[in-house]
């Protein structure tokens, strides 16, 4: 993101935590079914990607203190 926005970057954490919750759910119910492990560990990746992608996000938010 090349925005420094604050209300850009909240609304872009709102929006990757919510493709987070939906991956966390579809990896559950996938969790019942062991056949489909692939698609579970592609899902397990994505979800990693969008943790780091979040933390990121809410690291522009904090602002720089002066030592």
């Amino acid at each position: 993101m090349e925005t420094n926005d604050p209300s850009a970057v909240a609304e872009r954490i709102a929006a990757l935590r919510g493709e987070h919750r939906a991956l966390d759910e579809r990896i559950q119910q996938l969790a019942a079914n062991p056949d489909d492990d692939l698609e579970a560990k592609r899902l397990k990746r994505r979800k990693l990607q969008l943790k780091d992608c979040i933390a990121k996000l809410e690291s522009l938010l904090i602002p720089d203190e002066p030592a």
